[in-house]
């Protein structure tokens, strides 16, 4: 008796050790599609990007807007930004250099707007200074401002968030008279958040620009999609495949991927 309950014990044990393997596997395989969607939706924005045309006339610099959701729970990425916007400038500095205007939210109506700047220690320095605040998202305004920078005078807007809080009619207004002055959006998406993709993929649509979704706390993912979109505003379609040449040991997955 003892040893059938004993043997019983052990195909218990063993019933258990394979609902936990089954379990580890399926969570693996979960994790795997999930960053394989991540990979494909950058290699699809890549993709977008390649195809628009020449952003800045030979000889001159590039200039670039850096939007940011600066609400309450965008800190891990602001503190990410930080670090990364210099690759921003590393990357546009062989092409023809860029100039970079700040432009954040935060709080109940606080949307501002730096002035341009071309090193990224400067444009660092700004961005430490500032603290992020619960508000909700004011991205018209951002849109808006853009437009106001008027046509020939920015080749892109870059815009980091993760939600959409405002009338969406009012953004696509917003955002169908960047498109008009000919300045492309490129929407990066942090998160899952469905109400904000389907904005931001609009938003991306009606200025001809690209959308993107990167994973929460991925900073290699986002500095991938940084470097791209600054490489375009510095040199158009002609830069990004030049970085796609690129074989370097130093070379993000983006640029791997990019030829």
């Amino acid at each position: 008796m003892a040893t059938y309950k004993a043997r019983g014990t052990s195909r218990a044990i063993l019933q258990v050790a394979m609902s936990k393997d089954t379990s580890n596997v399926t969570a693996r395989s979960a994790k795997d599609i999930a960053d394989a969607s991540t990979r494909a939706e950058i290699d699809a924005f890549v993709a977008k990007v390649r195809d628009l045309g020449p952003a800045v006339a030979p000889g001159q610099r590039g200039r670039l807007v850096f939007a940011l959701d600066a609400t309450m729970s965008r800190q891990p990425t602001w503190d990410s930004a930080c670090r990364l916007q210099a690759d921003m400038f590393r990357e546009a500095a062989g092409i023809g250099g860029l100039d970079v205007q700040l432009v954040y939210y935060r709080g109940l109506n606080e949307c501002r707007a730096s002035s341009w700047v071309s090193q990224p220690e400067r444009l660092g320095a700004l961005m430490e200074r500032i603290d992020c605040r619960g508000g909700h998202t004011q991205i018209r305004k951002v849109l808006q401002h853009a437009s106001a920078e008027g046509i020939g005078k920015v080749q892109a807007l870059v815009f980091v968030g993760d939600a959409m809080e405002e009338a969406i009619d009012d953004v696509c207004a917003a955002a169908g008279e960047l498109g008009l002055r000919s300045v492309p959006a490129f929407m990066f998406q942090e998160g899952d958040d469905p109400v904000a993709e389907q904005a931001y993929r609009e938003i991306a649509r009606l200025t001809r620009g690209a959308y993107c979704r990167f994973s929460s706390g991925a900073a290699h993912q986002l500095a991938e999609l940084l470097r791209a979109a600054a490489a375009y505003a510095a040199g158009g379609r002609k830069a990004l495949a030049d970085l796609s040449a690129r074989k370097h040991s130093g070379a993000t997955a983006l640029l791997k991927q990019m030829s």
